[in-house]
């Protein structure tokens, strides 16, 4: 990742965080993250869930801080291959189509990043005439986490009975919600 080295650290930071309490979910029984009141969602899709952040929290943590030095083709498989599955859950699974479509944009924005990152020396485009449709792809992978962070954050702050969500259903929310920030803000850094 490109940009000031103490923001780099501050990323990661935040996202390892997000992380590892994902993996801490994982261990225990899944996630109740319906709002008060609505469905809850499938225990196995929730078990997928947190797998899904977990991964996407602790690499865009590793990626923040190693950049370019990781191999090309380790990041391509930690998080191509994870894409490719949540693309076929999503394309034969009866249930939770969005969110596998969701956990699969955000696995191919990490290989996106990861080989933007490695395709040139330092992790720069210094031909502009072979990324012709990078800005394009970044700018658009902008604007789908910059209005999943607005979303997430409403959804956050909103509830039926108009409160803060606290507790066992907020603490997923707001992780998924630093996820989306973080995501935006690497991003940026193309």
């Amino acid at each position: 990742m490109h940009g000031p080295t103490l923001v780099n650290w501050l990323l990661a930071l935040l996202t390892a965080t997000a992380g590892v309490y994902c993996l801490t979910r994982l261990r225990r029984a899944p996630c109740a993250t319906a709002a008060p009141g609505a469905r809850h969602a499938h225990p196995s899709l929730a078990r997928e869930s947190d797998a899904a952040e977990a991964l996407m929290g602790l690499g865009m943590a590793a990626m923040a801080v190693t950049g370019a030095t990781v191999p090309t083709a380790v990041w391509a498989c930690l998080f191509g291959l994870p894409a490719a599955a949540f693309l076929l859950a999503a394309l034969y699974a009866p249930t939770g189509r969005a969110h596998r479509l969701h956990h699969a944009v955000g696995a191919l924005a990490m290989t996106y990043m990861a080989l933007s990152m490695t395709a040139s020396p330092g992790g720069h485009h210094h031909d502009h005439a072979a990324a012709l449709g990078t800005p394009l792809l970044t700018g658009t992978l902008l604007l789908y986490f910059g209005g999943y962070s607005l979303w997430s954050g409403a959804r956050l702050l909103r509830t039926s009975a108009g409160t803060l969500v606290v507790g066992a259903t907020g603490l997923p929310r707001a992780c998924r919600l630093t996820m989306g920030i973080g995501m935006f803000a690497m991003l940026l850094t193309l």
